[in-house]
């Protein structure tokens, strides 16, 4: 083969193809030679690796390594993804009037997270479509909530969240402001594999200077915390807020959250954040951190717990790089340790504080047509303040796509969101913001700590043993095992749904029939005992595992596999009864159901499985 004055032969058709494409498509010089480089040393492997796959989009558009290849996050390939989004809006709106409601674009401080936002620009100005381009890094909330108020076709946010430093992403959002679910991403696939070929006026980055380029910084953010003000009940921001000299240490992770959160608490009354200097702007480096992820807990906040000792602050919150993520830690005032609180500990805190919130806005409307949302992996927490506050609660898939579109339909019937989350640190405060926000949950959160301390000197964790006193405790077990070979993962789970016979065997009980299983759940096989007809209520699908049990004393267990890393992950929950005190038994009785279901059901043993290392 020659192309682009090169000649090779790999020994493969295909992976010519590919190399070719690349060499003669590519406009990025340091891309370029990476490809030029492995051809010249006959790297065909690794060639193979980075050509012959394509990144798909997946949960909400694209994420993975910034590095040359098909397979990767780089120039071609985010002007490739361009071109076939911008197709697809096309023909979903293919009226003049409708193109002129353009697009918006928003970029975090990852390293070239900027340029794959202005490379997409130019894609969309050249079809003359209306670009709204942040010209600085924006919190990722930031995008969806444009769409929104603007109106726009769609959103694109060009970042890869916690991810670690070598990643970038691309997370796509629809006309409804919330991330694309399926059909949308299958035919923006489709799209994208249709419109392989660059067009030359995508590189061209002189079109930025088109008047269809317009930056919409100053107007979103101002109304984003015009928005906030009005969810905060202005009697807390004037009795609690701005009466309270409590602190806050804060982390942006070296992301962008820094100048949001500072302009969040100015808006709302609350004391100046007191910031880790180290990890206030944003660094593409992440030089202070092993991974870039405040769900990792304590060891991601090592500077943020120093900086609280030394000021005496006893609570800190810290968002991740992209500001969509909130986790929070608080000083316990008896012993000086410090306790990180899981995002389903921090999800039943919020949910029942956003009742709270409500009630004081609305203190004569009804919760009947209220509700509260959480994925299926998270807390049953909400589920039961729903239960015994009247109001309703709703469990949607894993992620928060899922939560942001059971939105969109539950308003259009005329329905109030107050929550959603989801346990990996993830909440929707109000559907202002039609995804996971950290800028409004820290805003939120630290509202409520003025006023738990101000109307009855409690801290969080006090008010959390409340809330277990009032509606029941509930206690989570989360892990995994490593499995590295699919046709096992495959056999595992074909097991369990035959273990009691070929046609909806599942088992019975575990633990030598001790724990009864109530009902089950099979989202792969569409199968749930609890409906008349046997099927479930949510989307199924076969491409991945996920069967939940829900046992007689109160547990419920979801088995399920990863979409992204070889793992089995289970989430284990124990939701205690309100009344029953004994939470070390509950505790206790929880561990040991994980480790029957694991022998059992699992068989880490027979089936090679590695367990997580703690």
């Amino acid at each position: 083969m020659d192309a682009n004055g090169i000649r090779f032969d790999s020994g493969s058709s295909e992976l010519n193809q590919r190399i070719s494409e690349w060499l003669n498509w590519d406009k990025n010089e340091n891309t370029l030679n990476e490809i030029k480089s492995l051809v010249k040393s006959s790297e065909w492997k690794a060639l193979s690796a980075r050509l012959l796959k394509r990144l798909a989009f997946g949960t909400a558009g694209l994420r993975g390594v910034m590095q040359a290849g098909f397979n990767a996050m780089n120039d071609l390939v985010v002007i490739q993804s361009a071109q076939g989004l911008c197709k697809y809006i096309l023909e979903c709106y293919p009226s003049a009037s409708d193109r002129q409601r353009g697009i918006v674009l928003g970029f975090d401080g990852r390293h070239n997270s900027k340029r794959f936002a202005e490379l997409s620009a130019c894609v969309f100005l050249t079809e003359g479509i209306p670009v709204w381009l942040y010209s600085r890094t924006v919190a990722t909330p930031f995008v969806p909530f444009a769409v929104k108020e603007l109106g726009c076709l769609a959103g694109i946010m060009v970042t890869a969240s916690h991810n670690p430093k070598e990643d970038n992403g691309y997370k796509v959002y629809w006309t409804n402001s919330a991330q694309i679910i399926s059909p949308h991403d299958k035919n923006i696939q489709a799209n994208i594999l249709q419109n392989l070929i660059p067009l030359e006026s995508s590189w061209n980055l002189d079109l930025l200077k088109s008047d269809q380029l317009k930056d919409p910084y100053d107007a979103m953010t101002s109304l984003y915390f015009e928005k906030l003000a009005e969810n905060v009940p202005k009697a807390f921001v004037s009795d609690y807020n701005r009466k309270s000299s409590q602190r806050f240490v804060y982390s942006a992770m070296h992301g962008v959250g820094y100048p949001f959160i500072e302009r969040g608490f100015e808006t709302i009354g609350l004391q100046p954040v007191i910031a880790v200097k180290e990890q206030r702007d944003p660094d593409p480096e992440f030089p202070t951190v092993k991974f870039p992820n405040p769900e990792e807990g304590k060891p991601s906040l090592v500077l943020s717990i120093k900086l609280a000792n030394e000021t005496g602050c006893d609570v800190i919150l810290v968002n991740d790089p992209d500001a969509d993520r909130l986790a929070c830690a608080e000083k316990d005032p008896s012993t000086g340790e410090w306790r990180v609180f899981s995002g389903n500990e921090l999800g039943a805190l919020l949910g029942w504080w956003s009742i709270r919130c409500y009630r004081e806005q609305y203190p004569d409307c009804s919760l009947a047509d209220c509700y509260l949302l959480a994925s299926t992996v998270s807390s049953k927490m909400c589920r039961s303040i729903a239960n015994i506050e009247g109001l309703h609660f709703e469990e949607t898939l894993t992620g928060f796509k899922w939560m942001g579109n059971k939105s969109v339909d539950l308003m259009g019937e005329g329905k109030k969101v107050l929550f959603a989350f989801e346990g990996a640190i993830g909440f929707m405060c109000s559907p202002t913001v039609l995804d996971k926000d950290g800028v409004s949950a820290a805003c939120q959160l630290a509202t409520m700590v003025c006023y738990l301390k101000s109307t009855s000197n409690q801290t969080l964790s006090d008010k959390l043993n409340e809330l277990y006193d009032i509606y029941g405790y509930h206690y989570a077990v989360t892990s995994y095992h490593f499995c590295y070979d699919p046709v096992v993962i495959e056999r595992i789970f074909e097991r369990i749904r035959t273990m009691e016979g070929v046609d909806c065997g599942y088992p019975k009980a575990i633990g030598d029939g001790q724990y009864k299983i109530e009902s089950i759940r099979d989202l792969t096989t569409g199968y749930d005992s609890t409906q008349a007809d046997g099927k479930a209520l949510l989307p199924s699908s076969k491409s991945s595992q996920m069967v939940t049990f829900s046992f007689e004393n109160g547990a419920v267990i979801t088995l399920r596999t990863s979409g992204t890393e070889p793992k089995i992950k289970y989430y284990a929950e124990m939701c205690a009864k309100p009344g029953e005190r004994d939470w070390n038994a509950s505790r206790k009785t929880l561990r040991e159901m994980v480790d029957r279901i694991v022998e059992e059901l699992l068989e880490p043993a027979k089936n090679n499985l590695t367990p997580r290392s703690e």
